[in-house]
């Protein structure tokens, strides 16, 4: 296997950027930014810690994020399975990074930057959803933020109906667990399973 080993190796193989690509990067948000940004549900947090990197899906009903000020965005922490990888990994290196996908664009946004995980009762009570709060919100400092080319998304057609996978042909949550801890009790889980996310959504 022929391996590359250095970043000169890399920009010999891959040559130069665009001009674009360097310019799209900004320190803050410009209103632009801020538009795609607040039309994006979903969001992947990358966070690292002492035992490694962590990616968690996040979304909301509306915008995942709460855009505070250019440098600031604020996303509440809502209900899980309370594993608290991201939040841990938070606590000890405040790094984190985000990419916003907003349904049916090609465009997704990228936020780099530094997190903390706030409990103010001020902040989290104004998150409060269907009668609940999350139990923190974080706050999260751009360092940089930048769209990212549509390409990737262009290829996968994530957004075309007729590509879209039959879920009933996937395994289920239950055979998921069932599959990793083999008396895992499969039916039981995906019968409840539906009912339980209904009502622990926020």
């Amino acid at each position: 296997m022929s391996i590359i080993t250095s970043v000169e190796e890399l920009n010999a193989l891959y040559g130069g950027v665009s001009e674009a690509s360097v310019a799209k990067v900004t320190k803050v948000l410009t209103a632009e930014y801020r538009q795609m940004i607040e039309a994006s549900p979903f969001a992947a947090l990358a966070t690292v810690g002492p035992e490694g990197l962590d990616c968690s899906p996040r979304g909301d009903d509306e915008c995942v994020v709460r855009v505070a000020d250019d440098k600031t965005v604020l996303m509440p922490d809502w209900r899980g399975n309370n594993r608290v990888d991201s939040l841990a990994n938070i606590v000890r290196d405040p790094r984190v990074a985000l990419m916003f996908l907003v349904p049916g664009s090609n465009t997704t946004m990228r936020i780099n930057g530094t997190a903390v995980v706030s409990i103010d009762p001020a902040l989290t009570d104004s998150f409060e959803m269907d009668g609940r709060n999350p139990r923190s919100v974080l706050v999260v400092t751009i360092g940089e933020v930048y769209f990212q080319c549509a390409r990737a998304l262009m290829r996968s057609q994530i957004w075309n109906p007729e590509r879209f996978i039959d879920p009933a042909t996937l395994p289920t949550p239950g055979a998921l667990l069932k599959a990793a801890k083999a008396d895992f009790d499969r039916d039981t889980y995906d019968r409840e399973w539906p009912e339980r996310a209904a009502q622990t959504m926020w």
